[in-house]
This record gives C-alpha cells, sequence and structure tokens, in this order.
C-alpha cells in the first residue's frame, strides 16, 4: 500500500511538472494555429507561471479549512478539469484564461503530495521517500519536450493537454482510496482577503505589462504607463499590509533572516535566468533553424540525465558539504553552458547544441537543493512551512518574468542587428546586387527574391540576438555568485530530505 501511495502521488507531481516543460517545445505550433506570434505564445507558459506562484502560499490556509487529502484530490480532479479546458481554447485569450485556472487549482499539488509522503513512512525512511518521489520532478523535464515534440508534430498540440486526463483521473483515484482515512484535522483560521487581493493586483498587473509592453511599445503606450503605476502602489500597499497583518498571507518578515532573504534573491534570480533560456532555446531552434517540435525536444531533454544522476548524491552530501561551495559550482557550470550558448551560429549542429544541454543537467542537481538547504537553515520548525511556501513564490514568479524578459530582450536586439546587417544592402553593393540577380535568375521574382534575402537576414539577426542573451544571462550567473556567499553555513547534519521539488515549474 505504500508503493501504491507514493505512486499515487508521484503520478500527481509528474503530471504537474510535466505540464511545465512540455509546452516549452510547443510554442510555435501554438502559436501558428492561434494566429499570434510565438512570442504572444510564451503567455501560455508565463500566465501558468504567475497562476501557480500565487496559488502555492495558499496551500497551508486551504489544508486548514478543508483537510490534505480533500484538497489535493480537489487539486488533481480541477487539473485534469483545466487541461482539457485548455485542449479545447479556440483562441489564445481562452488559452490562457484556461491556463491560469490550471496555475491555481495546481498550487497545492506539490507541497501536499510531499507532506502526505512523509506522513505516510516512518522518519527514518523519509530521504528514501522522498527520493523515490523526487526522482518525477528530474524525469519529467526529460519525457516532456520529448513527449510534447513528438505529440506537436505527430498528432496536434491539444493532447499535451488531454494527457493529463488520464494520469490526473488514476491519481486522483489511488490518492482518495488510500489516503482518505488519514485526513488531516479541519479548522477555520481567517485569511487575509485584502493581503490576496493585492497580491493578485500588484503580481497580474506586473506581468501584464511585461508580456504587452514589447508589442504597445513600453512606456509610449499609456497601457503599460497605467499597468506599471498600478503594480507600483499595488506592491508598496502590500508590503505595508503583510508586515502589520496578525494573519498574512505571505510572511514577509522572514526576509529579516539573512539567509533566507539572500538564499531567496539567489535561487529565483538564477531560476528566472535559466527558465527564461530554456524558454528561448527551443523557440530559436524551431523558428530560425528549421527544427521539427520533436528534434528541438530531442535537444533540450538531455538535461535530466545528469539530474537524475547526481541528485541522490547531492542530497546524502549536502548536510556534510559546504551546500554555497555546491551552489557556487553550479552557477559556474550554468554560466559555462550559456557561454557555449553564445558562441551559436546558423551553422551550429545538433551536437553543438545537444552537450551544453548534457552539462546543463549537472548544474541542476547542485542548484536547488543546496540553494533550499541555504534559504531555509536557521528556521524554527513552524516557520519551515510558511519559508518554504514564500520562497517557492518568488522563484515561480522569477521564472514567469524570466521569460517574458528574454523573449522580450531576444525581438529588441534581433530588430538591432537586423538593422545594422541591412545597412549595406544598396545598389551599390556588388555582393548583394550578385546575390539578388542570382536568385532572379533561379525564378523568383524581384519581389520574391527580397523576400528570401530578408528571411536569411532575419535569420542571422535572430542567432546573433540568442547569443547575446545567453552571454549577458552567463555574466549574470557569475555576478550571483557573490549572494551565494552573503548567506551562512547551515550547521552539519545528517539531512533526511533527500530530493527538492524546486525544479517543478
Amino acid at each position: 500500500m505504500l508503493l501504491l501511495g507514493t505512486l499515487a502521488l508521484s503520478l500527481a507531481t509528474f503530471m504537474n511538472v510535466l505540464d511545465s516543460s512540455i509546452a516549452n517545445v510547443s510554442i510555435p505550433a501554438i502559436a501558428g494555429d492561434l494566429g499570434v506570434s510565438p512570442g504572444q505564445g510564451t503567455w501560455v507558459i508565463t500566465s501558468f507561471g504567475v497562476a501557480n506562484a500565487i496559488a502555492v502560499p495558499l496551500t497551508g490556509w486551504l489544508t486548514m479549512r478543508f483537510g490534505a487529502v480533500r484538497l489535493i484530490t480537489a487539486s488533481i480532479v480541477l487539473f485534469v478539469l483545466t487541461s482539457w479546458l485548455c485542449g479545447f481554447a479556440p483562441s489564445l485569450e481562452m488559452l490562457v484564461v484556461f491556463r491560469v485556472m490550471q496555475g491555481l487549482v495546481a498550487g497545492p499539488m506539490i507541497p501536499l503530495s510531499q507532506t502526505l509522503l512523509l506522513s505516510s513512512y516512518p522518519s527514518a525512511k523519509a530521504g528514501t521517500a522522498l527520493a523515490l518521489w523526487g526522482v518525477t520532478t528530474l524525469v519529467a523535464p526529460v519525457v516532456g519536450p520529448l513527449l510534447g515534440g513528438w505529440i506537436t508534430d505527430n498528432v496536434s498540440w491539444p493532447w499535451i493537454f488531454y494527457i493529463n486526463v488520464p494520469v490526473g483521473l488514476l491519481s486522483a483515484g489511488m490518492t482518495w482510496a488510500i489516503y482518505r482515512k488519514r485526513e488531516t484535522p479541519i479548522r477555520k483560521l481567517p485569511i487575509d482577503t485584502v493581503g490576496l487581493s493585492l497580491l493578485v493586483v500588484w503580481v497580474g498587473a506586473l506581468q501584464l505589462m511585461l508580456d504587452k509592453g514589447k508589442e504597445l511599445d513600453w512606456f509610449a503606450s499609456p497601457e503599460i504607463v497605467t499597468l506599471g503605476l498600478v503594480a507600483l502602489v499595488a506592491f508598496a500597499i502590500f508590503v505595508v499590509w503583510e508586515l502589520t497583518d496578525k494573519h498574512p498571507v505571505v510572511d514577509l518578515r522572514l526576509f529579516k533572516g539573512r539567509n533566507f532573504a539572500f538564499g531567496a534573491l539567489a535561487l529565483s534570480m538564477a531560476y528566472g535566468l535559466f527558465f527564461g533560456n530554456v524558454v528561448l532555446l527551443p523557440l530559436w531552434l524551431q523558428q530560425w533553424m528549421g527544427y521539427t517540435a520533436t528534434s528541438a525536444g530531442m535537444a533540450l531533454a538531455p538535461v535530466g540525465v545528469f539530474a537524475i544522476l547526481l541528485t541522490p548524491l547531492v542530497g546524502k552530501k549536502v548536510g556534510q558539504w559546504d551546500p554555497r561551495r555546491m551552489a557556487n559550482g553550479a552557477f559556474l557550470v550554468f554560466a559555462l553552458v550559456l557561454w557555449f550558448r553564445a558562441q551559436y551560429t546558423v551553422q551550429t549542429d545538433f551536437d553543438h547544441i545537444l552537450w551544453p544541454t548534457l552539462m546543463q543537467g549537472a548544474a541542476m542537481a547542485f542548484f536547488f537543493i543546496p540553494l533550499t538547504t541555504l534559504t531555509l537553515s536557521g528556521q524554527p520548525p513552524e516557520r519551515i512551512p510558511a519559508a518554504a511556501g514564500l520562497s517557492n513564490f518568488v522563484r515561480i514568479m522569477a521564472g514567469a518574468m524570466g521569460t517574458s524578459i528574454a523573449t522580450t530582450l531576444w525581438d529588441s536586439r534581433a530588430s538591432m542587428h537586423h538593422a545594422h546587417l541591412t545597412e549595406a544592402l544598396t545598389p551599390t553593393n556588388p555582393l548583394f546586387m550578385s546575390t539578388l540577380d542570382g536568385l532572379k535568375a533561379s525564378g523568383l521574382s524581384a519581389e520574391q527574391a527580397l523576400v528570401q534575402i530578408n528571411r536569411l537576414i532575419d535569420q542571422q539577426a535572430y542567432t546573433r540576438a540568442a547569443d547575446d542573451v545567453f552571454l549577458a544571462s552567463s555574466v549574470m550567473f557569475i555576478a550571483l555568485i557573490g549572494l551565494i556567499w552573503l548567506t551562512r553555513r547551515p550547521a552539519q547534519h545528517k539531512p533526511t530530505v533527500a530530493v527538492d521539488a524546486g525544479g517543478a515549474h
């Protein structure tokens, strides 16, 4: 029964993590099918992330109000329903609405699956239980791009959401059957409705500003200015309210702790960089390098290989080794990976795209667990859930914002490179004229020939722009190392938690 319970909860986690990685390689197909730009298509990812971030801090209150077993079962069932609705979405607007709903109901799934699992096993086997559960968070990033690419190319993109239906129903049924007699006590607690409302307003306004800024010409648009002001004012009021309320929805006082403040900052900023580049790479491969969704998925899938192999070692050693050194190593490897990617050209072959992805998996293994350990160290046991919830909220938010910022920078740098590359293309340029004449001689009209040349210039411009983003991200990872060393080393201990679910979104 223990094994079945672990399987049921692992399936829920697997489905949740898979849903974030599976969509990355499908964005161009979704955007094309719904008649929007690939940049707008990334809203499918950011809307889920933002809604999920908002829902995570509510998990504790919802658990007290409804019970852990009822809540996780309801979350899984509602996740299945919203996944089904995502597949049926007739427009980008409806898809984003359903993804927001999906993100909101997914919030409690990962923390509650951990909680129920730990309550089922004796404390001596807690590390083993979480290691079994945690493999799902590492396997999903491998399976996600491969499965998403294959489904997109061979069936159609709605099926990346429909596959959640049988998996989710099986998970919900098994979870309820096994755990319903172990329901947690229910008690009514007050909820910080003002704080929650302010949280939704400032997070929503900020993400909308980042997502729509590019197409509305940023602060030249009254809409963007309004969104920026709303986000700023709501955030300021939110901070004051949360610091004075007796039952805050987010306990900002945790930032008074040195390790929590610098650990959460390093973790979230690094995750924002990491996730933004994870979304950018398949967009570049599919739009400008001629990759199918399947081949782009194959280029991304190896990221989990070293992560799966090394994570058990990291989980075992994080209490003995200095987690600051481990995280330092992860940041250096991330920087190296992104530096390699900054050398990409339009001639770069599949093998040279694959190797940095493989290396990135090793960095992932030494990234989440040590940084989470640093962030939560020194917290009394009763504060751990609130600290973990706030840390996850900040991290998931940073991932959504990192995606918006990376794709916006990519487009703006591509426009700049395009302008520079076309400066010399004048009728007095013999190379340009000979290329144009050659294309016309092959049967193209003058207009078709110019379109063909423009496409080649765009390919160069967007490749150089991707290199710019990769290089800037590499430099930022080096800079972020300083934050790690502002934390104190936790006391050495024998860890009971082997795997962290930090990579789950």
